[in-house]
């Protein structure tokens, strides 16, 4: 974005502020489903400050403007964002209530759009003494250019996919609705509500949902509030008739219809616009998690199923990808290099799309965690430089992410970048291997990834694993394998990435990312207790020449190995014979 946009788009802003008699106002970058993924009509963000990152939040003040964005985004937030106009901020070294608690007026009142922060977030705000004022978002009037609301049609699931029908689910959880004394639960999460109906859709980029809202009955039964136009006849046939159909405008008098009675809320992911409706219509909150969030990370065997087949027919198109690599990278770019690994993702059976934007990144771009590339930054990777691929599709049996980090020769590796490259290797593969007392959290495993880079005083800005879904959100709670992550125990059926890094600024970043599978350790806990360990899922070799095999463990070699055979056995069979015989080089033993 040009500074003059800029410079209008805030002053008009601004302007707005002062009419509608707040002294500031925060925009996050978010939804009225508060999701990673929105769609163009929600990129408020984006249109105000020019970042286009998939977190972060402003904050507008009279005289001044921050953005707040995470480790991942740091850079890239320099890069999008003019220092004349904007403060740039790490949301957890500088948090945004307490740079507004330190910048905005005494008692002043700050807006906020009640649609697009939680109860949990605008609390964080009230707790830190400002007064929080809800408003109208004041950006919709001043995008003249908005693009509409999607209206791409929510379709079938089929049960060869989801594994279980709609109306078990809807009963299971309604079950433990009433257990809380609760007579219906807000779903403001389109994932969950997808999952739930079994319904998916195109609504938002990479994510495969229909945008909506539901509620559900402590009866089992459903009401899905989504625009008529997305509902074609076969998926309103599909949904039955224990699923009742509005229009989104149909909330308020919903909601109002549940006066005197228990509403299960989600405090940290459904839009305080809900809990504070539904206290004006005298509604009692049940404060408490979304209750599809952790039957939905927990697969079903038919969903485990189709991730694994998934992920060995995308192992075939990364195999494939990397075989080409070795022997044309050098001449590809980065974009170059993203259409093709697409390309061959494209020709498999049940490919939907990515699963998000590839992070194709050579030399000092991969060190930009969440780099995108574009027509102005694309570089051709070129002769011995390091690059990165973080990439994943959609397929409709599985959702896949997996990071891979070359060498593009000819010449070989410098000792330092080996050396980085297998402390984040023996990282990997010891969380990886872990085994571990059942009730542990993500939390828990965390440093087992690092150790190998804290030895030497090294680290990384970000989580070590997130959730993925079934053929939904390649970032799903309610676990993750991170220092910050929720304490939420994992649990079979789980799938997360395990995705150690280092980033060296301005020269290189190196990542590794397979997705496991939380699976029971039947073989242990003679003690009594139950033990889980990983299944890895991804399918893909590691880039051997970066590795210093000395530097690995008698235990690190044999399951590095292991691995790779298992890679070998599994997709050689169904490659072209050239590719058959680089990946049989690109397994041996180390």
């Amino acid at each position: 974005m040009s500074y003059e946009i800029s410079v209008k788009r805030l002053a008009a802003l601004r302007a707005a502020l002062a009419a509608l008699g707040v002294a500031g106002f925060i925009q996050p970058r978010a939804d009225e489903h508060l999701g990673e993924y929105v769609p163009p009509s929600a990129e408020r963000l984006a249109w105000l400050s020019g970042f286009t990152g998939s977190a972060g939040l402003a904050v507008v003040l009279a005289d001044r403007a921050a953005l707040f964005t995470d480790g991942r985004y740091t850079l890239q937030a320099a890069a999008e964002t003019n220092p004349a106009l904007w403060e740039r901020c790490h949301i957890t070294v500088t948090p945004p209530q307490a740079w507004l608690a330190g910048h905005a007026p005494q008692g002043a009142r700050i807006g906020y759009d009640p649609w697009l922060i939680s109860e949990e977030g605008l609390a964080r705000f009230r707790d830190a003494g400002l007064a929080m004022a809800p408003i109208a978002n004041p950006i919709d009037p001043l995008w003249r250019d908005r693009p509409a609301p999607p209206l791409a049609p929510a379709m079938p699931h089929d049960l060869v996919f989801a594994g279980e029908a709609a109306r078990a689910k809807c009963a299971a959880i309604a079950s433990g609705l009433a257990e809380r004394g609760a007579a219906a639960a807000v779903l403001s999460d389109p994932a969950a509500i997808n999952w739930l109906l079994n319904i998916r859709g195109s609504d938002v980029p990479f994510t495969p949902v229909a945008l909506g809202f539901a509620l559900l009955h402590a009866d089992g039964r459903a009401a899905l509030f989504m625009a008529a136009e997305k509902l074609p006849p076969e998926t309103r046939a599909w949904l039955g008739p224990e699923v009742q159909i509005a229009e989104p405008a149909a909330l308020p008098d919903a909601l109002a219809a549940l006066a005197g009675q228990g509403v299960l809320v989600d405090p940290s992911a459904s839009p305080v616009w809900f809990a504070e409706t539904l206290r004006a219509a005298g509604a009692k909150i049940i404060v408490a998690p979304d209750p599809c969030l952790l039957p939905k990370a927990c697969k079903n065997p038919t969903e485990q199923a189709g991730a694994r087949a998934a992920h060995r027919r995308d192992g075939i198109a990364l195999c494939r990808f990397l075989h080409h690599m070795s022997e044309q990278g050098r001449a590809e770019s980065e974009i170059s290099a993203a259409e093709k690994l697409l390309s061959f993702r494209a020709a498999e059976k049940n490919f939907r799309g990515e699963s998000f934007p590839a992070i194709s990144a050579a030399g000092p771009h991969g060190a930009i965690i969440h780099y995108r590339v574009n027509a102005e930054t694309d570089r051709t990777i070129g002769d011995n430089t390091l690059y990165l691929i973080d990439s994943g599709a959609q397929y409709l049996d599985g959702t896949t992410d997996v990071t891979r980090t070359l060498w593009s020769g000819p010449a070989a590796p410098p000792a330092s970048l080996r050396d980085r490259f297998t402390r984040i290797l023996k990282g990997h593969v010891a969380l990886a291997a872990l085994v571990f007392p059942q009730g542990l959290a993500g939390l828990h495993l965390d440093a087992f990834a690092r150790r190998a880079l804290w030895q030497q005083g090294l680290d990384y800005d970000h989580g070590t694993g997130h959730g993925v879904g079934s053929y939904l959100s390649v970032h799903e709670g309610p676990a993750g394998i991170s220092r910050t992550a929720r304490p939420v125990p994992l649990a079979p059926g789980m799938i997360l990435s395990n995705e150690p890094g280092f980033y060296a600024p301005d020269e290189y970043g190196i990542r590794l990312e397979n997705l496991l599978l939380v699976q029971p350790a039947a073989d242990l806990g003679g003690g009594g207790k139950a033990f889980l360990r990983f299944e890895t899922l991804t399918l893909a070799p590691f880039d051997r020449t970066l590795i210093d095999a000395a530097a690995l463990t008698a235990e690190e070699r044999a399951w590095l190995n292991a691995y790779h055979r298992r890679v070998v056995a599994e997709l050689a069979p169904d490659l072209p014979p050239d590719a058959r015989t680089w990946l049989e080089a690109a397994c041996a033993e180390v």
